[in-house]
Formats: structure tokens, sequence, C-alpha cells
């Protein structure tokens, strides 16, 4: 099981409904109305944000690549 699988299983049933539905919206790029912004000083990586849970993914002309699912911390954004 990967991290990503893995972190959504310890999330409570509603916070996982509401995560999933973030994750299909970011992958069919249904965007509007969500807590976005571009990571600093990356060409193409973002975060979206669902309370304390971040979302990090990478999105080119035509894919979409989940890159971290986890709760805010002081090392959420270390590594991007």
């Amino acid at each position: 099981m990967d991290k990503l699988t893995k972190f959504l299983h310890h999330l409570t049933p509603k916070e996982r409904m509401v995560v999933e539905v973030g994750i299909i919206r970011i992958l069919s790029q249904k965007t509007s109305g969500l807590d976005i912004k571009k990571l600093r000083g990356q060409a193409d990586i973002f975060r979206l944000r669902i309370g304390s849970v971040r979302i990090i993914y990478q999105q080119d002309s035509t894919n979409t690549h989940l890159l971290y699912i986890g709760r805010r911390s002081d090392t959420t954004y270390r590594d991007f």
C-alpha cells in the first residue's frame, strides 16, 4: 500500500469523503471554488487545502500527478 492510500485509511469517514471529492475534482480539472495555490518557486506544483489536510500535486498540460497527501506540519512543503 502506498503512502497516499495509507493516509486516506487513517482519516475519519467524513474527512476521507471530503478529501476524495477534492482529489476527484483535481483529477477532472474542475477546480473552481477550491483553495488551491501554486507553490512558490515551482512552475507546475500546486497545493489544495482542505482543513488541516494538504494535497500537493503536479499538473502539466495533459496530466495530473498526486505527490503528497497529509496533515499540515512544519515539514509538509520541505521536499517541494
